[in-house]
């Protein structure tokens, strides 16, 4: 029995009522750990600039790097639905620009789907993706590519008109077919009104238990990111505290002389 996650099977979810869950993988390593662990959707984040480059924020990722990082996250995938997302400036242009970039992702790392940030500004270009057989992921609330206008990532949609924009955007991206959107850090209220308005799943991060499922970047849930830590971060592990010690010890077996040993020799 085929047990691949597909978009019907996401979508199906919803109707179940049965919880998606996702997280992020940015190599090989990673997105096979976090296949083999039973996630539903890898996505190769932007947010590798941040986790992986050291950037401040999501925008100096190229085209090229995300590309790359969808390449190795394919080989260790095997049943999850892979998801890439777009960097900032691959589809803002025109939407046939979007359409020749998100085909690259499709093309050269062999994804299931791309994820693009934005609402009505981007509804023409998720029209053109689908038609063409790419299926979308949209994004709302607080859209890290967004960050210059935003001037933070503080919560959006916290006011009446802002929160009824952000519904008619959803709904703009489901009419446009999209297959799921990712709400970002919006009050958790806003997030089940959506919700039960979408006949499509909401993906959570930052907004509140109501959504269809929930994604977190994965060096956040782990303890691996300590550049800062989200409030909507719960973190199941603190692998750079063990990983420091690790590596100290090795560090002082190898000054003593301790490391490698007869038996670790040859």
């Amino acid at each position: 029995m085929d047990d691949s996650v597909t978009i019907p099977k996401i979508s199906q979810k919803k109707v179940e009522g049965e919880k998606i869950v996702a997280l992020t993988a940015y190599d090989y390593s990673f997105a096979s750990l976090l296949d083999q662990s039973g996630v539903d959707i890898i996505l190769v984040g932007d947010s590798a600039a941040m986790v992986c480059g050291g950037q401040k924020s999501t925008l100096p990722l190229t085209l090229d790097e995300a590309l790359y990082h969808c390449r190795m996250a394919r080989r260790g995938v095997q049943r999850a639905l892979l998801v890439a997302d777009m960097p900032f400036l691959s589809y803002q242009v025109s939407p046939d620009r979007a359409v020749y970039n998100a085909g690259l992702f499709f093309k050269r790392a062999e994804v299931d789907a791309v994820k693009i940030e934005g609402g009505l500004s981007v509804v023409d270009t998720v029209r053109r993706l689908v038609d063409v057989g790419m299926p979308v992921m949209g994004h709302l609330g607080l859209t890290p590519q967004s960050i210059r206008r935003f001037g933070s990532y503080s919560v959006q949609a916290q006011d009446q008109a802002s929160a009824a924009q952000l519904l008619e955007d959803a709904l703009a991206l489901q009419e446009a077919g999209a297959f799921s959107i990712v709400l970002e850090k919006i009050p958790k209220d806003l997030a089940k009104t959506v919700t039960k308005k979408l006949s499509i799943p909401t993906i959570g991060i930052g907004a509140g238990p109501h959504c269809d499922g929930q994604i977190l970047v994965t060096y956040d849930m782990l303890g691996l990111f300590e550049d800062f830590r989200p409030k909507f971060v719960r973190r199941y592990a603190e692998l750079a505290k063990t990983i420091q010690a690790a590596c100290a010890r090795y560090a002082d077996d190898v000054r003593k002389g301790t490391f490698p040993d007869e038996q670790e020799s040859f």
